[in-house]
């Protein structure tokens, strides 16, 4: 590479640019920079509301020798470096341009994740990535009047980056064919159905409040709210209380944790009461009584139930999901390929499936159609919660001394209640009406894994067979 001859050492340069968010002018003048060999030590870099460096020159960078090779980047620098121009920190393009630098010398050194540049560089990269996506997630329009008669739809949000214009394509095609702005301390972008204009940067006072439609968008939201599938800790991580003021529904949002525990535990009783009739007094019974089962969707779509199988008196009971494809169509559980993998672990802990009653918290099959196939969907808290009138009813007949449940499903079908199969598994709990429950997880995971993960959870999975054959011979004993 040819360089021109180096600038004195003791000059060094200022770059201003006129945007906070002005990659393209960055990078001509990191192009030339480097050009010129002038190294990162010697530029400083500022955007509007910064003051300047006061050692530098103020001087235009000098013009490169016309031999100067240009620089050469891969296309993976190129992208990380546009995201990490639109974060806040001051020292971005400082950081880009020490980057560049190096490269040319180091053409590999984005391979090094050891590097402290290139980790921030990824780091301001992932950073500025959420911003965008969480600004993409919780805008929310309100509705006002225009002079014309017409509507136009105001949003205030709240950006922690220079992110504004790199998601002003998104929302103008998302919302073509509304007049809309999004207002924010950082800018506004205005569109009138034809053209995005941008504005200077707004306060909250400038936003509408409530409009009529989010009240019925609350109404909507709370009667969508899933209390049995409430996590606290994953909802904040994907919507953190800093957004919670721009979105009309997080005023329910602590009203509905709060009583989220109360509104499962009427789900479970809403199940329970559903079934008002004489449980049925043999497995006979059952088996006929849940083909004609229509308390659930599930029940709805077509299938046939598919029956328990096993001996009354069986000292084991074995609980899964719900039948699959091959079940439903040949009416007998765990005969697919999730039920030979659990048959042939059962049969090498030395459980004779033939002496165990098997079942499933759910008797159809739920499934989407995709062309030909028919795609195995988890059946909701609520189905599963219908759906416990009949494997109680299986229980209450087959009396087995321990029940072995697997997957999440299974153990909610029989505790009425949602727990984390990793935590609790290999450990009884204790069953109303006697007898024992133990979980673990369901074969169809250990068929979606691969390689070493396989095998690592196929392990943990005899593991606790072998737990609860040795239960067994001592309830036996």
């Amino acid at each position: 590479m040819s360089f021109a001859a180096p600038a004195p050492r003791c000059e060094s340069f200022q770059v201003r640019l006129s945007a906070s968010d002005d990659f393209d002018a960055w990078r001509d003048a990191a192009r030339q920079a480097v050009m010129g060999n002038i190294s990162p030590g010697r530029i400083f870099w500022t955007e509007p509301g910064q003051g300047g460096d006061l050692f530098a020159s103020g001087e235009a960078l000098p013009q490169p020798s016309p031999d100067a090779a240009r620089p050469h980047v891969s296309r993976e620098f190129l992208q990380l470096a546009q995201k990490a121009a639109l974060h806040s920190d001051p020292q971005r393009f400082a950081l880009l341009y020490s980057l560049l630098w190096r490269l040319q010398r180091h053409p590999k050194l984005l391979e090094d994740a050891a590097d402290l540049e290139v980790r921030r560089l990824h780091e301001l990269a992932r950073t500025v990535r959420r911003d965008i996506h969480k600004m993409r997630a919780f805008v929310r329009f309100r509705a006002i009047e225009e002079p014309d008669g017409g509507e136009r739809y105001i949003a205030w949000f709240e950006p922690e980056h220079h992110i504004l214009r790199a998601n002003a394509a998104f929302f103008v095609n998302r919302f073509t064919q509304m007049r809309w702005s999004i207002l924010t301390p950082r800018g506004s972008l205005h569109w009138d159905g034809e053209t995005l204009s941008e504005g200077p940067p707004a306060s909250r006072d400038e936003a509408p409040g409530d409009d009529a439609a989010e009240q019925l968008w609350r109404r909507y939201y709370a009667s969508i709210f899933n209390p049995a599938r409430l996590k606290v800790g994953a909802m904040l991580k994907e919507m953190p209380r800093k957004y919670w003021k721009n979105l009309p529904e997080a005023a329910l949002i602590p009203e509905l944790v709060a009583g989220a525990q109360a509104r499962e535990a009427a789900m479970v009783e809403q199940g329970k009461t559903l079934f008002v009739e004489e449980r049925p007094k043999s497995l006979k019974a059952i088996a006929e009584q849940i083909q004609a089962c229509r308390r659930c969707p599930i029940g709805c779509n077509g299938t046939h139930a598919v029956a328990g199988e096993g001996a009354k008196g069986a000292a084991l009971m074995v609980v899964g999901e719900q039948p699959g494809d091959k079940e439903e169509e040949l009416g007998r559980p765990f005969i697919g390929p999730a039920g030979q993998l659990l048959r042939s672990h059962l049969e090498h802990a030395g459980i004779d499936d033939k002496s165990a009653y098997v079942t499933n918290a759910v008797k159809h099959f739920k499934f989407v159609q995709r062309g030909k196939r028919r795609l195995h969907q988890s059946p909701t808290a609520g189905e599963i919660d219908i759906c416990r009138w009949w494997l109680e009813s299986e229980r209450e007949i087959v009396q087995p001394q321990l029940v072995l449940a697997l997957g999440a499903s299974a153990a909610r079908g029989m505790l009425g209640k949602t727990v984390s199969v990793q935590k609790v598994r290999g450990e009884p709990l204790a069953l109303a009406g006697g007898g024992e429950l133990w979980i673990t997880t369901h074969p169809s995971y250990l068929l979606r894994l691969q390689d070493e993960g396989r095998a690592a959870e196929e392990r943990k999975f005899a593991a606790d067979l072998r737990k609860v054959v040795g239960r067994l011979a001592e309830l036996a004993g």
